[in-house]
């Protein structure tokens, strides 16, 4: 499952894409509030995009609800399916792209996946408050794998088109049509490191 996406998003990007989505973002937010990674892994503080208003900010928050029980790890992934999030705390995780992984021996083939006609994508997920000194987390929500995913992955992380957006954010579509993958050849994919080989 993705535990590593790519977070490259130029501010002055962000802000046309909002822009043209109708989108208003806080007067405050700079580009200092999108920063850049390689990699963004279970843990790392990273920025989501939430309802603020009339508005959406961006705020930073770590990857990954805490463990539910003593022996469990970090919640980064959430099954979507036959779930309702009328009372959830909805987000979008803004990412220039993200990987999945093939094979066994280590390191794993890494594939790259972007969102075909558009500059970034955004992934469907929910925020947790702060807890105690525990920062704010996030989540990735799940769905089953559509036919750009399914020959590297049984399960994909839910990738909204543009417009709906705001539908996620303000749940003013139902979950079954916003959760789902999306038809074949909206994603682009390309193998960033091969499977280590046997010798």
């Amino acid at each position: 499952m993705c535990n590593d996406y790519e977070q490259h998003i130029a501010w002055a990007e962000y802000c046309r894409m909002m822009a043209s989505l109708a989108l208003d973002i806080p007067i405050h937010q700079t580009e200092l509030d999108l920063p850049q990674a390689d990699d963004v892994r279970i843990n790392d503080p990273a920025p989501i995009m939430r309802g603020a208003g009339d508005a959406i900010e961006l705020a930073s928050m770590t990857f990954g609800f805490p463990p539910t029980g003593p022996k469990g790890g970090p919640v980064f992934n959430f099954r979507s399916e036959g779930r309702q999030f009328g009372n959830s705390r909805r987000c979008l995780v803004p990412a220039s792209a993200f990987f999945e992984f093939t094979g066994t021996k280590y390191p794993k083939a890494k594939h790259r996946f972007t969102l075909n006609g558009s500059p970034f994508m955004a992934i469907a997920g929910l925020w947790r408050e702060a807890v105690g000194n525990k920062p704010p987390t996030f989540t990735m929500l799940t769905t089953d794998p559509g036919p750009d995913v399914a020959p590297y992955h049984n399960r994909q992380v839910v990738v909204l088109q543009p417009e709906n957006w705001s539908a996620w954010i303000n749940l003013s579509k139902p979950e079954a049509e916003l959760l789902r993958p999306l038809p074949a050849g909206s994603l682009s994919v390309e193998t960033v490191r091969p499977e280590k080989l046997v010798t």
